[in-house]
């Protein structure tokens, strides 16, 4: 039964778990060097969440990046 929940919201939000996790990571090698360890676990999931989200809703990741960088950068 478990496994079945587990697999549906896997499912339904791929991008999202996926990317959390990524941020997971990245912070715990950070933290290894030590680093705001609980602002920075904090940031790297919200990144990782909203990048998961983009992927969800089928937004085109290349853009957002584009919005964000200046334009000397493209």
């Amino acid at each position: 039964m478990w496994k079945e929940v587990i697999l549906n919201i896997f499912h339904n939000n791929q991008g999202k778990f996926i990317g959390t996790i990524a941020g997971l990571i990245i912070a715990v090698f950070i933290l290894l060097i030590g680093f705001f360890k609980t602002l920075f676990i904090a940031i790297c999931a919200f990144i990782g969440y909203y990048i998961g989200k983009k992927i969800d809703n089928k937004e085109s990741i290349v853009e957002i990046i584009q919005k964000i960088l200046p334009d000397e950068w493209r």
